[in-house]
């Protein structure tokens, strides 16, 4: 379904869209036509590649994306903080975190 563009003078950003508005206004030009339905037919085309449309797009991506050097895992560490009534304990955490 096409549809005409019925351009405004008054609302053209620029003076060269003023004069073409006018133009198409005065009959000097044809107004463009727009079809909508067409035009994203022809996207939907574009939008996936022809290597997507195979196994090999997949491959190629792996391949694109996978770490160059060996990652190992780490360990996570469990550790316990015991409970103590003794205040100097305390004292001595404190002055290993402030020496």
């Amino acid at each position: 379904m096409a549809e005409e563009v019925k351009p405004n003078p008054n609302e053209a950003p620029t003076q060269d869209a003023q004069l073409a508005a006018e133009n198409i206004a005065a009959g000097e030009e044809k107004a463009p036509t727009v079809d909508v339905e067409a035009d994203y037919a022809a996207a939907q085309q574009f939008s996936v590649s022809e290597i997507d449309r195979s196994g090999e797009g997949a491959m190629a991506a792996e391949k694109a994306t996978q770490p160059e050097f060996q990652v190992s895992e780490t360990e996570e560490a469990k550790t316990e903080a015991k409970p103590t009534g003794n205040p100097a304990d305390y004292m001595d955490m404190a002055k290993e975190v402030n020496s």
